[in-house]
């Protein structure tokens, strides 16, 4: 029998769990999908994330047409036009069918650049003009939501890892100085971590986005949002590690690597955090959905990203008014599902990693 290295065996073993696992599984395709998807947005999207047209406000989603005079043909749509109807005073959208626009693949439409660098002009589907295809309908100002989703998911689903990005490193080195060095030193540390971890979060974050001045662009909006919450993220991971750190500083490996003549912060990095992988790994993949969550609640009460701009928590600000739940219920479904699928993903699969690596989890298991 083959004899394969540690992480290798280790990574050997996390796949086959998650693919024993149906549930597990799809989970783990769904986020993949949803993140080739974002990273993809111009290229999927039909129109531009600000594309408008005030004609097509509130328009429902674009019926696509799969026969005509009874038999099988080409996908098409028709046109589309908003009257005012004399008898309830109210606007409507009647279709045209003088004409069929069939759904073309890989046509050429408005500009775009993928990753913000490469420019591009050609989407994967859409519809000639005077046509429009609205998968999901548009929003009070004739945008169309589902391009709107995939822009925003840019936003939505890249804040948690900008967040881990910040925090963990912060976590890791400020857990594992307290907890090899001990003392007064660990105890002046640890205090101040219990006070940031006691700072309500979620009333912190509404009170700084509000006192945001409201011109702010929704890029550097976007950045402090990301800061404010990795900022106040970090210490409850840097407690784990200087539990865990405790008891790693003891062992034999660093007790050698001490007598060996290596420093303190040379032991810390290299020998004693990366030790601490597992948990970093089970801990990121737990992180990011309250990192969603919190980016998406503010962006809801209208204190986190700003419109034009999208992001799946405005998405759902305008979506919020009794009458567009009632008689507009494609502006709510699509970020609403989106944000509830994404985040019990991240959860199942994160689950899955700490049953599957972290030795305490096994025991309780087997």
């Amino acid at each position: 029998m083959a004899i394969y290295p540690a992480e290798k065996g280790k990574g050997r073993k996390v796949w086959k769990a998650f693919t024993q696992d149906k549930i597990v599984f799809a989970s783990l395709i769904f986020l993949i999908v949803m993140y080739l998807t974002i990273l993809f947005a111009g290229t999927i999207a039909p129109y531009s994330e600000n594309n408008s047209d005030r004609d097509l406000a509130y328009a429902p989603p674009t019926p696509v047409f799969i026969m005509e005079n009874g038999h099988l043909t080409w996908p098409f749509v028709v046109t589309y036009h908003r009257r005012l109807d004399p008898i309830t005073y109210g606007f409507g959208f009647y279709p045209d069918y003088s004409k069929d626009y069939p759904i073309r693949f890989f046509i050429k439409g408005q500009p775009y650049k993928v990753l913000g660098l490469i420019p591009g002009e050609v989407h994967l589907f859409g519809v000639d003009s005077p046509a429009r295809l609205f998968l999901l309908g548009t929003d009070f100002n004739g945008r169309d939501n589902f391009s709107r989703l995939l822009y925003g998911g840019q936003v939505s689903l890249t804040i948690g890892f900008l967040g881990l990005l910040i925090a963990f490193p912060i976590g890791l080195i400020y857990g594992g100085i307290s907890g090899y060095f001990g003392g007064r030193l660990d105890n002046g540390m640890m205090r101040l971590a219990e006070i940031i971890m006691s700072i309500p979060s979620f009333y912190l974050l509404i009170s700084l986005a509000a006192i945001l001045p409201s011109g702010l662009p929704s890029s550097q909006r976007f950045a402090l949002v990301v800061m404010i919450l990795a900022l106040i993220g970090w210490a409850g991971l840097a407690r784990i590690i200087r539990g865990m750190v405790l008891s790693l500083k003891e062992l034999d490996f660093v007790e050698a690597s001490r007598s060996l003549g290596a420093g303190p912060f040379n032991i810390i990095l290299k020998h004693i955090l990366p030790q601490t992988a597992t948990y970093f790994i089970i801990a990121a993949t737990l992180g990011v959905p309250n990192y969603l969550l919190a980016e998406s609640s503010l962006s809801f009460l209208g204190l986190g990203i700003q419109p034009p701009d999208a992001s799946w928590g405005n998405m759902l600000h305008e979506a919020q008014d009794l009458s567009n739940i009632m008689l507009r219920p494609w502006l709510l479904l699509g970020p609403g599902i989106l944000i509830f699928l994404t985040i019990l993903a991240f959860n199942v699969v994160g689950d899955k990693l700490r049953d599957t690596l972290d030795p305490k989890s096994q025991g309780r298991h087997a």
